[in-house]
């Protein structure tokens, strides 16, 4: 198949199939009514995320309308909503002030480019190997850096200079002490505090928006001395590439990768998390990357931001009866008409209401539960947590993402470490029955190892996983045994091995031997012949025929080596053993 015939077959694999678009007519009162109400919620934080992004109310609008369409039609979950995300936000912001809004939409646009070819690659299913506290890590730090850069707006003052967030709002409360007043602080407490105890008392009600719609009733009433969203354009603008400067997209990507993975990341979250909620609904990872990869191309276009699949909009999505992809498209549609119909009322929403939006939106994005969860399992998960929450609000999300994957990659290997052991086995279970012996079997038991400690035969099980990160430890444990003039090292039970262990292995193999010790093996699976036989690490114990298929002719001929009687070839050696006699050299001890 030609290279052209391949990539348009994977990519018919991930459009949407006439069965899964069939869907969307199983329950339409039900989708429309799911839908509506994700608009209700949608609304206020589509406008929030669009002004706290940098590029404005109308940005935040474009995107909820263009990405949520597409990424409904083309994604892979039949219950996912996607538009502006508080996550993104945080991306975006220091790209808007280093590039502008041109280049945002520019980063936006090559961002979707970039998930459509991990969807085409089937990247789709590595997403699901991210740890949990790293998850659970960078969204709570996520909910740090959107509520700090809310401050300057719930506090009424001109933004400061800067781009970390926590400088900016300790900026911010600098400026509001030298000339303090509570218009729109108080509008700001205010609709926070309506959202985070009506959610508790019913959380059916849209409180988003009846608190934003009763802050913009009150501010206009009393005129009180507030900011607001200002002029909206009533619909979007017609699509254009007038943004996109080729010359500075070297630059950008950078910037687009790190957007797309953000994008791929909480999309498929996103997408999982509605499963879970559902009975049985079960999403396409690949398929979900195409849909937020073809989202991500269209929104710029239309003065759009990056998107990507939406928690929170998911969950009341789900919650309120959504049965298929329908509801999406309605929420999108509702939305679209917000745009086209009531901009100017849009327009005199105070922007310290949007900021307690928001605020309320970062503080529910705290699973107490979870985390409590998460540090009761152990220190080393708490700390994956605390860092890569505290990287998130110093530096950047990936970069707390690649601090949570490293910190989480020691701690994986150190228990790998510990999974692995070795230990002294008693041989009597790999012993013939006696015969014509009249005591008990466990006396028997006793002497026939006894018997076999008196002649210094012992033999060592290695368990568990013989990696890098465990192969020292072994060595030290297995050269440090006592003096004995046998060892068995049985390994039937040994789960991995890779060349670190193989080369491990092998200087314990020597060491043993430089101290007159005879050195035998059993039991080695077939798959773990490759590593060993790569690196030589068995090459003279098959020369000399100490590799045996199991643990009782290793004993056997232990005993017959000791006592310098002749070995039978036909009952000790393995066949690999055998066959490998003649056609190995034997190296230097």
């Amino acid at each position: 198949m030609s290279p052209a015939h391949a990539v348009l077959d994977r990519m018919r694999s991930v459009l949407p199939t006439q069965r899964i678009l069939a869907t969307m007519g199983r329950s339409p009162r039900k989708d429309l009514l799911a839908g509506l109400t994700v608009a209700i919620v949608a609304l206020p934080l589509a406008l929030g995320f669009g002004i706290s992004s940098g590029a404005g109310a109308e940005a935040g609008l474009a995107t909820a309308v263009v990405a949520g369409a597409l990424a409904a039609v083309f994604g892979g979950s039949n219950l996912q909503v996607s538009g502006p995300t508080g996550a993104m936000t945080v991306v975006l912001v220091p790209i808007v002030a280093r590039y502008g809004t041109d280049g945002v939409l520019t980063v936006g646009l090559l961002a979707g480019i970039i998930l459509i070819a991990l969807a085409l690659a089937r990247a789709g299913r590595w997403m699901a190997y991210v740890p949990v506290p790293v998850v659970e890590g960078f969204t709570v730090g996520i909910a740090g850096v959107i509520a700090l850069q809310q401050v300057p707006g719930a506090l009424g003052v001109r933004k400061p200079e800067g781009g970390n967030p926590a400088v900016v709002a300790a900026r911010a409360v600098r400026e509001y002490a030298a000339a303090p007043h509570w218009a729109a602080l108080g509008v700001a407490l205010a609709v926070a505090v309506v959202m985070l105890i009506g959610v508790r008392l019913c959380p059916s009600l849209p409180f988003s928006l009846i608190a934003v719609v009763a802050a913009t009733v009150v501010t206009n009433l009393a005129d009180l001395p507030v900011a607001t969203i200002g002029y909206l354009p009533a619909g979007l603008p017609a699509p254009s590439l007038g943004f996109l400067d080729l010359s500075a997209v070297p630059a950008l990507l950078p910037s687009a990768f790190t957007v797309a993975a953000l994008a791929a990341l909480e999309s498929l979250m996103s997408a999982t998390a509605a499963d879970a909620m559902s009975v049985s609904e079960r999403h396409d990872s690949d398929r979900e990357l195409f849909g937020q990869g073809l989202a991500n191309l269209a929104a710029p276009l239309f003065g759009g931001v990056a998107a990507t699949g939406a928690i929170a909009r998911t969950a009341v999505n789900v919650r309120s009866g959504a049965v298929s992809r329908l509801a999406a498209l309605v929420h999108a549609a509702a939305l679209a008409v917000i745009v086209f119909a009531v901009a100017p009322l849009v327009a005199g929403i105070p922007l310290a209401a949007l900021a307690g939006v928001l605020i309320a939106t970062a503080v529910r994005m705290v699973e107490v539960g979870s985390l409590r969860a998460i540090a009761r399992t152990g220190r080393g998960e708490a700390a994956v947590l605390l860092l890569t929450a505290a990287a998130t609000l110093a530096f950047d999300l990936v970069t707390a993402v690649v601090v949570g994957l490293l910190v989480s990659g020691v701690l994986a290997l150190a228990a790998v470490a510990k999974a692995a052991r070795v230990e002294q086995v008693p041989l009597h279970g790999d012993l013939p029955p006696a015969s014509g012996r009249e005591v008990p079997p466990s006396d028997d038991h006793h002497n026939e190892e006894q018997a076999l400690l008196d002649e210094h035969i012992v033999a060592y099980r290695i368990d568990g996983p013989l990696l890098f990160a465990a192969a020292h430890r072994f060595l030290l444990e297995l050269t440090e045994s006592a003096m004995v003039k046998v060892v068995i090292l049985r390994m039937s039970r040994v789960s991995a091995i890779d060349a670190s262990g193989a080369t491990v292995l092998g200087d314990a193999v020597t060491k043993l031997q430089r101290r007159g010790t005879l050195v035998l093996m059993s039991g080695i699976r077939d798959e773990h012949h490759r590593p060993l036989d790569a690196l030589g690490t068995l090459d003279k114990l098959h020369a000399d025929g100490h590799v045996f298929a199991t643990t009782p002719d290793a004993i056997s001929y232990a005993r017959t080596h000791l006592h310098g009687q002749a070995v039978p070839s036909d009952q000790n050696l393995t066949t690999t053993g055998a066959s490998r006699v003649a056609e190995t050299a034997e190296r230097p001890r």
